[in-house]
């Protein structure tokens, strides 16, 4: 079972938004505890915590969205809903096709076709990055996606005019800070000495640590259900997730139908 801290990262939702599902019924926690009255949710639910979103997007209320759950609205007849809303979207500017991608990861996660046999416990070894650091409100993709677009951009254009030479690829890092708080950074591992020209740059240092990984391939923006694999693999084996959360960019070509992508989840240890 996951935290609801954990349960909301691998939703791609806020905290808040949780809570706020959980008091108009639409998803209550599998367990709350009598004592602390902190909620915990099961990997399982991370389905009907994409039904309501993917519904949500389409235009629906909440309370509509309540009375469809009712009704148990099948995952085919969700899929012409979101088929026809594609519809629209597609007719719209670059706004438009954000959401798109969006409502597409739901429904793949929906439809939980990324199988969970590919995941791969590996040993990271410790590693110095040298990167740029910003905040995201929470893993919304409407949260997320305009800070980590703009932040690995920034650290392309600062990279030539410093003296770091990457030794590796482009590793994106997760962190919740706090309910309100998902410290995002863009970096790249390279040897380098905290007193050089780093043009601005960050250095951090990551420890070695055990991972749970799998491999995406596809555009960055359908990712959700690659991350969501990951989280139904931590459940069945009783494994914990550690921060931060890293997506290792294999291989980026120009069409981002072909990109590659590695999601690293670091476990706790035991």
């Amino acid at each position: 079972m996951f935290a609801i801290g954990e349960f909301a990262r691998h939703g791609r939702v806020s905290i808040r938004m949780l809570r706020h599902y959980d008091a108009l019924g639409l998803l209550r926690p599998a367990y709350v505890d009598p004592v602390t009255g902190y909620r915990s949710y099961t990997a399982g639910q991370l389905a009907d915590l994409n039904r309501i979103v993917a519904l949500k997007d389409l235009g629906f209320s909440l309370d509509q969205v309540g009375t469809m759950i009712v009704d148990n609205l099948s995952p085919a007849e969700l899929r012409v809903m979101l088929t026809m809303r594609r519809a629209q979207l597609e007719t719209m500017l670059a706004e438009g096709s954000a959401r798109l991608a969006q409502i597409e990861s739901r429904l793949r996660g929906l439809e939980a076709d990324v199988p969970t046999a590919d995941v791969v416990v590996k040993e990271l070894p410790a590693v110095r990055l040298v990167g740029l650091t910003a905040t995201a409100a929470s893993f919304t993709p409407d949260d997320i996606t305009p800070v980590v677009h703009p932040l690995c951009a920034e650290l392309g254009r600062r990279l030539p005019n410093s003296d770091v030479r990457p030794s590796g690829r482009l590793t994106c890092l997760y962190a919740q800070e706090s309910e309100d708080e998902v410290v995002v950074r863009a970096t790249v591992p390279a040897a380098v000495d905290a007193g050089g020209n780093l043009n601005g740059l960050e250095v951090i240092d990551l420890p070695a640590a055990q991972a749970a990984t799998l491999v995406h391939r596809g555009p960055i923006d359908q990712v959700l259900p690659s991350w969501q694999a990951l989280a139904r693999w931590l459940d069945d084996n009783g494994r914990r997730a550690a921060e931060p959360a890293r997506e290792l960019y294999l291989d980026t070509p120009e069409d981002p139908e072909h990109w590659v992508t590695e999601l690293q989840q670091p476990l706790t240890a035991g």
